[in-house]
């Protein structure tokens, strides 16, 4: 029996005194486990004493490998399986919004953010769904399975929920690339404990129109760059997304106007105009062809592209990942959005989404998770290890 407790002290910056000390115990269920580590603040550039905790905690399980670098914290098992898969989930959350307290609510309660009743127990707290639940999930198998029937990376890394410069996952990939070596990846991101595989691509770029500044009492005397923008935000209402099937499922595309400004005054015709558009691509579509689209569709408009993300193939095919499906009986979805499966898969490791939680509640002040999906993807996990 594993008797170490990794015990961390922490502060709110905006508290006088210190904040009860959280525990992380071996012998912990799942769901008091989420609890613990929804307790301890873990705002991203703030993991140092959780990673700390996880180190401590994982440093005495006897079958694991555990090394640190920076707020990351990987434990590997090394049996000479034939395969290596990846269990992962970023330890960090947003800012904290009145909701740092991990309470389980039973069903017909009430949420303390809005009193919303739940209509099943769950487990409420800031990262209980996005992603200290999956989080959890990935310590118990760590802690309980000494022989998988894969070898197993578990990976707890820094700073997801900010700019991608600080993503932990980037570091270690320049840094330590052999961690991340794998056949597939699990990302334990909330995904109502369904497996949802790869993700589209995602694409922010600028439209800008230019004129002639006049005042507005003599409008004739000016261009207004504002207007310049009305075709191509028909082009946008008279664009028909598609469908793309990649490996038996179906990514829908989507391409929209997400912002616009223009104008410097009440009485000035502007001669400048912006529109903002997102363009979310099909996995099986690269960057830069993404950005061939979105330029032919703005034919003779000025386009700037602001960021360009390519999705992730969701790598089904994968003999360790099959195993997996078997166990939720075939039954997988694409992934509508873009999660850290993308990195991996811009490591050559596929990497599907499978976690606890209804993703439309992260960064909500009222996050939980069901307990029930807790202890549902634990049995998932621990049965896929066990083989």
């Amino acid at each position: 029996m594993l008797l170490a407790v990794a015990t961390i002290y922490f502060f709110l910056q905006d508290y006088r005194s210190a904040v009860s000390p959280v525990e992380l115990n071996p012998a912990d269920d799942v769901v008091a486990l989420t609890a613990a580590l929804v307790r301890a603040e873990s705002v991203s550039g703030n993991e140092e004493s959780l990673a700390n905790a996880i180190e401590t905690l994982l440093r005495e399980v006897p079958w694991l490998e555990v090394s640190r670098y920076k707020n990351n914290v990987v434990a590997q098992t090394n049996l000479g399986r034939k395969s290596r898969i990846i269990l992962a989930g970023h330890i960090d959350t947003v800012p904290i919004s009145d909701n740092l307290v991990a309470t389980v609510i039973n069903a017909g309660g009430t949420l303390p953010s809005d009193g919303t009743v739940v209509s099943e127990d769950v487990l409420f707290g800031l990262g209980s769904c996005d992603m200290k639940g999956g989080v959890a999930v990935a310590l118990r198998a760590a802690l309980t399975v000494a022989e998988p029937v894969f070898d197993v990376t578990y990976l707890f890394y820094e700073c997801e929920e900010v700019d991608s410069a600080r993503n932990g996952l980037n570091h270690i990939a320049k840094d330590h690339p052999e961690w991340l070596a794998a056949d597939i990846a699990i990302l334990l991101e909330p995904s109502n404990a369904n497996i949802e595989a790869g993700c589209q691509g995602t694409l922010r770029a600028v439209v800008k129109t230019t004129g002639v500044r006049a005042h507005s009492a003599r409008s004739w005397m000016g261009e207004n760059a504002i207007h310049g923008l009305a075709d191509a935000i028909a082009r946008l209402n008279a664009y028909e997304p598609q469908v793309v099937a990649v490996e038996g499922l179906e990514y829908r595309e989507g391409l929209n106007a997400v912002g616009i400004s223009g104008g410097v005054a009440g009485n000035v015709i502007p001669d400048q105009a912006t529109l903002e558009v997102n363009y979310r691509y099909a996995p099986s579509t690269s960057a830069a062809d993404a950005e061939a689209h979105v330029r032919d569709v703005f034919a003779g408009y000025l386009v700037e592209f602001v960021d360009n993300a390519a999705g992730a193939l969701p790598g089904l095919e994968r003999e360790a990942l099959q195993s997996l499906i078997a166990k939720v009986d075939g039954k997988v979805a694409p992934k509508f959005g873009w999660t850290d499966v993308a990195r991996f898969s811009a490591m050559g490791v596929p990497a599907v989404n499978m976690g606890p939680g209804d993703p439309s509640l992260a960064h909500s002040r009222n996050e939980h998770v069901p307990v029930a999906q807790l202890i549902r993807c634990e049995e998932l996990v621990l049965s896929w290890l066990r083989g």
